[in-house]
């Protein structure tokens, strides 16, 4: 290595701090390139932890590994890389003017100043601990590290815990539900927002999500806050206080969110956004142009809003990396932004997400039009499919694409792909419904629920669909009269007795008009939507006044009811 080699060091493992080291040396092989962490284990896949939890990943070897079954441990960096890694190594301070930085080895203590060129601070994130009263107890955990999941798999074996009890309903919360139900633990979750995944999901997803679970065998507790956790004898953790109750548990994970890791910028003088990140622009540079930043301490620009949101996920952080590790060896490589997207499983669902909800577009003063339509993500002739309901947000103003949410034991995560790849082009719904998308009868339908989301938004706009939530069903009383267009066999099979309910299957009701009220509004409910609509148009074309259809049909109001 010559003597004019640039010098770059990364404080920070796991994903970002590693792909941007392997990123710089591609770009200049002659750079020194040293990494710091002050963990054990440099490079990691975080998002694995439940899983390992769980059982599915058998060994926390596998988390560690390439795709090709190498650890990448420091060994690994020398020697494939030629990446110095220095592992148990903090660093305490960075003289920007001098450009240096302090590091410290936590199993000596010894304290050494290094140089650099461009300095990276992947610092990541560490998990909120809540402020309340026995979270020092034993058999107390939260889940950020492979020590953590180690520490909860010995945690289950050796007290052979029975009952455990989550604070928070985000994702981690229902990852590590699933982990725990197939370890025989019985769970609860505690909540103190009215829905699980606040703010990530809209309310009728959260609720379909909310009854799977609990039918499940999960307990479910929203709008109630922990107010303590109490201990036995032994000093582990017994009992969870709420503002409403006592819950009995052999053990308890905190999983409320993470917060970023800004000390070390913060004390170098860099600039912090009221997100509590460090500061970055499109290059991932801080206020300082020789330091960059990436990862879990970073916030990112919103591809729908365009406002900085704080997305932490493995990942962005794995292409913060490889932007960063362009930058800092001479490239000028920009980071565009992220639309939120994220898919999780628990409880035999997957749930997927992309851009904005409607709760979030309301915030923001944009007007939205939404369809909420189930489906199956094969054909329905073809054996082996399984339910999905899509749930697709636009503008109302000019169709352009916002969000989505996909639910369901099917594949979800395609749909939600795709709404990503429309609302980061800023396409419409027309751009959507018209996609050529991929069709053969073992993998979708030939008219995708995708693309049939997409068109009910457009006959929204248009003023031919006319559709009514399952809330809004709720709370109509007797203002409505509900046309149930099903069929006999349908009833048989899944009754519905309501009794503001006229049955007048599809086949007949243009014979049967005269049957129905014209001094109510006619709601028209099938099973899933798609013949309500239908026969919502019947209505209209037969002088029927401000006639809907039911969104989502039977099957949505009894997936989200209590």
């Amino acid at each position: 290595m010559g003597n004019g080699a640039k010098r770059i060091i990364i404080v920070g493992g796991v994903a970002c701090g590693p792909k941007a080291a392997a990123r710089a040396r591609r770009v200049d092989p002659e750079a020194e390139i040293i990494l710091v962490d002050r963990g054990t284990y440099p490079s990691y896949a975080g998002c694995g932890l439940p899983f390992y939890v769980a059982g599915a990943i058998k060994a926390l070897d596998g988390l560690f590994s390439t795709a090709w079954g190498v650890n990448r441990d420091p060994a690994f960096f020398r020697n494939a890389k030629n990446v110095e890694v220095r592992m148990r190594t903090s660093a305490e301070a960075v003289d920007r003017a001098r450009k240096e930085i302090t590091l410290r080895n936590l199993e000596t203590g010894e304290t050494r100043v290094e140089r650099y060129d461009k300095l990276v601070l992947a610092t990541g994130a560490s998990p909120v601990v809540p402020p309340i009263e026995g979270m020092n107890l034993k058999n107390v955990f939260t889940l950020r590290r492979p020590e953590d999941a180690e520490a909860i798999v010995k945690c289950i074996e050796g007290i052979d815990a029975e009952k455990a009890v989550i604070i928070g309903g985000g994702r981690i919360s229902l990852e590590v539900v699933d982990a725990l139900n197939a370890q025989a633990v019985d769970s609860t979750v505690v909540e103190m927002m009215d829905q699980l995944l606040p703010g990530a999901i809209d309310p009728e997803i959260a609720k379909i999500l909310e009854n799977a679970i609990v039918k499940a065998g999960v307990t479910v507790y929203t709008s109630e806050k922990v107010l303590r956790l109490e201990g036995g004898g032994d000093g582990g953790v017994k009992k969870v206080v709420t503002d409403k109750r006592e819950i009995e548990t052999d053990f308890v994970l905190a999983a409320v969110g993470v917060k970023p890791n800004v000390e070390l910028a913060r004390a170098a003088g860099l600039e912090i956004t009221g997100l509590g990140t460090v500061a970055v622009d499109e290059y991932l540079r801080t206020s300082d142009p020789d330091i960059y930043a990436g990862g879990d301490c970073v916030s990112c620009d919103s591809l729908v809003t365009g406002e900085k949101i704080y997305a932490p996920l493995g990942s962005t952080a794995n292409k913060h990396g490889r932007v960063i590790g362009t930058n800092v060896a001479g490239g000028a490589e920009k980071f565009p932004g992220v639309a939120a997207a994220g898919i999780m499983k628990t409880m035999g669902l997957n749930l997927a997400r992309t851009g904005i909800t409607r709760k979030e577009a309301a915030a923001r003063g944009i007007d939205t039009v939404s369809a909420l339509v189930p489906g199956q993500d094969k054909s329905h002739f073809y054996p082996g499919g399984k339910d999905i309901t899509i749930e697709l947000t636009a503008a109302a103003a000019d169709g352009r694409v916002l969000g989505a949410q996909v639910i369901g034991p099917g594949d979800v995560a395609r749909r939600a792909d795709v709404v990503t790849a429309i609302l980061t082009l800023r396409g419409t719904v027309d751009n959507l419904a018209n996609m050529d998308l991929c069709y053969a009868p073992p993998f979708a339908s030939a008219m995708d629920p995708l693309l049939h989301a997409a068109n009910v938004i457009r006959n929204k706009m248009s003023g031919v669909a006319k559709g009514m939530t399952v809330e809004e069903f709720r709370a109509a009383g007797d203002e409505i009269v509900v046309v149930d267009v099903r069929s006999p066999a349908e009833h048989a099979k899944l009754p519905f007795e309501d009794a503001r309910a006229v049955k007048a299957p599809l086949e007949e009701l243009r014979g049967r008009l005269a049957d129905l009220p014209r001094d109510k509004r006619a709601v028209v409910m099938c099973k899933v939507g798609t013949r309500g609509y239908e026969c919502q148009r019947v209505l209209d074309g037969a002088g029927f006044v401000n006639s809907a259809f039911l969104e989502g049909g039977l099957q949505t109001l009894m997936e989200t009811g209590e």
